[in-house]
Parts: C-alpha cells; sequence; structure tokens
C-alpha cells in the first residue's frame, strides 16, 4: 500500500502542476488577459520554435553509439503503427464527424512523452533512463508526427493530394527538429555552448504557452456536448494503447528499466503539441484541449496503477 501511495504521489507531481497551469489558461482567459489573437500567436511560436528547440536539445545530447539497443525503438514505432491503424478502423464507427476523426485518433495514440513522459522516467530511474529513453523518444516521436498529420490531412482534407501530405510530414518543424538533433548526436557535432543557452530559453516556453493555450481554448459548453468522444480519446490514450503497448513489450521479452520506459512513455496523457497542430490546421481545437485535460488529471491514477502492477509482478 506504501508503494502504490508513493507512486500516486509522485505522479500527482508532476502531472498536478500541469493542470494548473491549464486552469490558469482559463482564468486569464475568462479575465480577458489574453485572447484568441494570443492563442493563434502562441500556438504558431510553440510549433514552429519552442517545441523543435526543446526537442532539439533534448535529443542532441544524448549520444548514439554501437551499444544503443535499437530494438526498443523498433518495437515502439511498429507497436504504434498497429494502435493508429486500429484508432482509424474504429473511429469510423465511434465519432460521427468525419473532421473530428483525425482529432480523436492523434489523441488517443499521441503521448506527451518529451515532456510528461520524460518526466515520469527521471523521476523513476534517474539520468541514466537517458540512454534508454532519448533514442524511443526521438524514433516515436518523428512517427507520431508523421501519423498525426496524415490522420488530421485525411479527416480535415479528403481530397489533399498524396504529394501534399508527404510536402507536410517534411515541412513539419517537429520533424525536422528531431532528425536535424539525431544527425548531430550520432555524428557528435556540436553547436556553441551560447546557441544552446538561447535555445534552451526558448525550450523553457513551451510547456507554459502549450498549456495556457489549452486552457484558454476549453470550453465547458462545448466538453459537455463533445465528452463523449473525449472520453473514447482518453479511454484510448489512458488504458488501451499502454495497455496493449506494455503487455507486448512483456512478451517479447522487455524487464527492467526498459519495460518501465516503455510504459511510462506510453501512459503519459495527450500530447500538448497534438492541440498546437489541430489548431495549425484549422481542427476541433476545443475537443483537442477536451482530450488534453481529461487525460492529464486522469493519468494521475492510470500511470500510477500501471506501474504499481508491473512492480508487483516483479516485471521492472
Amino acid at each position: 500500500m506504501s508503494d502504490f501511495l508513493s507512486t500516486i504521489a509522485f505522479s500527482f507531481s508532476i502531472t498536478a502542476p500541469i493542470f494548473l497551469i491549464m486552469i490558469l489558461g482559463i482564468v486569464l482567459f475568462r479575465l480577458r488577459v489574453i485572447n484568441d489573437n494570443f492563442n493563434d500567436v502562441s500556438s504558431k511560436l510553440v510549433f514552429n520554435i519552442t517545441l523543435p528547440a526543446l526537442l532539439f536539445i533534448n535529443i542532441s545530447k544524448t549520444p548514439i553509439s554501437a551499444a544503443t539497443n535499437y530494438s526498443l525503438v523498433l518495437y515502439g514505432i511498429v507497436a504504434t503503427v498497429v494502435c493508429y491503424l486500429f484508432l482509424e478502423v474504429i473511429s469510423s464507427y465511434i465519432v460521427p464527424k468525419k473532421e473530428d476523426r483525425g482529432v480523436f485518433i492523434q489523441g488517443a495514440f499521441r503521448s506527451n512523452m518529451g515532456i510528461i513522459g520524460l518526466a515520469y522516467c527521471l523521476n523513476a530511474y534517474g539520468e541514466e533512463v537517458f540512454s534508454v529513453a532519448s533514442i524511443y523518444l526521438g524514433g516515436v516521436t518523428i512517427l507520431y508526427n508523421i501519423l498525426s498529420v496524415i490522420c488530421l490531412n485525411r479527416s480535415l482534407s479528403a481530397n489533399k493530394s498524396l504529394k501534399k501530405t508527404v510536402l507536410a510530414i517534411f515541412k513539419n518543424p517537429l520533424i525536422i527538429a528531431i532528425v536535424t538533433a539525431l544527425v548531430f548526436s550520432k555524428l557528435n557535432l556540436h553547436l556553441p555552448n551560447t546557441i544552446y543557452k538561447v535555445g534552451n530559453y526558448f525550450a523553457q516556453m513551451t510547456l507554459p504557452l502549450a498549456l495556457l493555450c489549452a486552457g484558454a481554448t476549453l470550453n465547458f459548453g462545448e466538453m459537455k456536448r463533445g465528452i463523449r468522444i473525449a472520453a473514447y480519446a482518453s479511454i484510448g490514450k489512458l488504458i488501451l494503447v499502454p495497455f496493449f503497448i506494455t503487455l507486448g513489450a512483456i512478451l517479447l521479452g522487455f524487464r527492467g528499466m526498459e519495460l518501465g520506459a516503455i510504459c511510462l512513455l506510453s501512459s503519459a496523457p495527450a500530447a500538448s503539441a497534438s492541440y498546437i497542430m489541430v489548431r495549425a490546421v484549422g481542427g476541433n481545437a476545443p475537443l483537442a484541449a477536451n482530450i488534453i485535460a481529461i487525460t492529464t488529471l486522469a493519468s494521475i491514477f492510470s500511470t500510477s496503477v500501471g506501474i504499481t502492477i508491473l512492480k508487483t509482478l516483479s516485471l521492472i
């Protein structure tokens, strides 16, 4: 019982500040301190500058060597694709509006690995987890962005050509940042410290800005009307997807820190970047914000239960 309570306390210490920033976004919007124009400008700033800076700095500083376990990231990529295809199939049955299906799918499979998931891992295993988590995070985050572009384009622009979809993927700032960071890491390249400091300043803006915007976009009337779809996406994100990804990892023989990292990264709440991307392409941003809000709060319990089960079974 003490282990379970300590795990809950640990999870709450990570997720509660995030949820409180979203509440602050609601309050500031109601007080008219921030408005829709602020949301538009901030969303573009996060998507194009600050989040790419955060990903580049975290990944580029993690060395990739011959000892790197590529089977971990390969499994993450395959498992994510399988979950994505499953969500694509069921979305046509449970999401009536076609334009909302991409938001549902992205909210259900895309974890906030770079911020919350990595924080979970660091709290659980310390800095040694970087050798495991960073390469997994880099590879799967690229896939997240590719699949997100595909599913949002499919639901919002059914007639968009394959050429335009591929071009949108290659022009995605997050993908550009990750690929560049992986090249820097593999070749052991370094930028001047001044550049890294500037990048860190931008990176530190990412989470507050993204969550303030998400909170300001929350519409409780809309949440009540669209709660069914947001609830379905949240169940997928916090229960179905992490369960099947973790179960598959267990069956393939992953144990210890590797299995713990897979569980923690996949069970993190819906990514703040999913809201930014939906807003950037003109999708249902309130639905995306609702999914983030629900999963951020509920992940306190779902993550704790998952980790407690794995510890009880002596798998991590």
